[in-house]
């Protein structure tokens, strides 16, 4: 039951970050270059804080970690400037979606057993997202903005999978975000955009940098190794039902019938991959 507790949360925090992203921007609180350099490092501070405090010391350096640092660098960068024109429901739902995809298929290869409940979750929450996804005149997916989301789906893919390899979420996850704060730093000089910052921009930064991000990344390496990888993937298409309802109440983001069914399918998905028994 903790364990169900905690992922929820965490997939909460998740949800919320499209949220606060998609919000600052939409808003004009913040340039999306900002919001992601921010973003990082408000997360690496608070994590390097309660890294110390644990430790009773200041951290010392941990040797990069490539693909953890290229998986998350991809993530922050590509998300960012994908909220610049993708709802936050829909953003959610391409990148989850994709993350869905590719941890699939990194568990076929890795040779886990996938039982027939895990294929038919799959399946289940796969038909939500094709049910969601069909084309719409009322639904806008611009191109560079799908483009960026679907670069962010493949390096959070590839972040959650290294996630599984990690004995220490929180020294992990602190210089995870060290060294990734420089590459969001270059992103933001070599994209050229005028400054944007406003105090609610940095606010809102500083919420899902030091709370949605830095904790709740440290707190999904800390519950992943005791998911399977297809769990871990089902489990993170919940974030696009969040998602969607939180950007109907808070953004005003429409949410059709389509949808509901299509979240009601992604649910059963989730459920019956992760819950039922072989």
């Amino acid at each position: 039951m903790r364990l169900i507790i905690l992922t929820l949360v965490t997939l909460l925090a998740f949800a919320a970050n499209s949220l606060l992203n998609r919000g600052a921007l939409q808003y004009e609180l913040i340039g999306p270059g900002e919001f992601a350099t921010l973003r990082v490092a408000f997360g690496a501070l608070t994590l390097f804080i309660l890294l110390a405090w644990r430790n009773k010391s200041l951290p010392k350096a941990k040797p990069l970690q490539f693909k953890g640092v290229v998986g998350l660098a991809a993530y922050m960068v590509g998300f960012s400037y994908a909220y610049v024109n993708l709802d936050a429901g829909l953003g959610a739902l391409i990148l989850f979606g994709t993350v869905q995809v590719v941890m699939f298929a990194a568990a076929a290869f890795s040779g886990e057993r996938l039982s027939a409940y895990r294929w038919l979750g799959a399946v289940i929450a796969l038909l939500g997202l094709v049910v969601l996804f069909l084309p719409d005149k009322e639904v806008n997916l611009p191109f560079n903005g799908v483009l960026l989301m679907l670069v962010a789906a493949f390096g959070w893919a590839l972040y959650s999978l290294e996630g599984r390899k990690v004995s220490d979420p929180l020294l992990t996850s602190t210089w995870n975000f060290i060294y990734v704060l420089p590459i969001t730093l270059l992103a933001l000089l070599i994209s050229g955009d005028s400054v944007l910052i406003t105090f609610s921009g940095v606010l809102l930064a500083l919420v899902s940098g030091a709370m949605m991000s830095g904790l709740g990344y440290a707190l999904w390496y800390w519950v992943l190794p005791q998911l399977d990888v297809t769990v871990g993937a089902l489990a993170q298409l919940l974030v696009p039902v969040f998602a969607l309802i939180l950007g109907a109440l808070f953004l005003q983001e429409v949410v059709s019938l389509r949808a509901t069914v299509a979240a009601a399918l992604i649910v059963g998905g989730v459920a019956a991959g992760s819950l039922l028994k072989r």
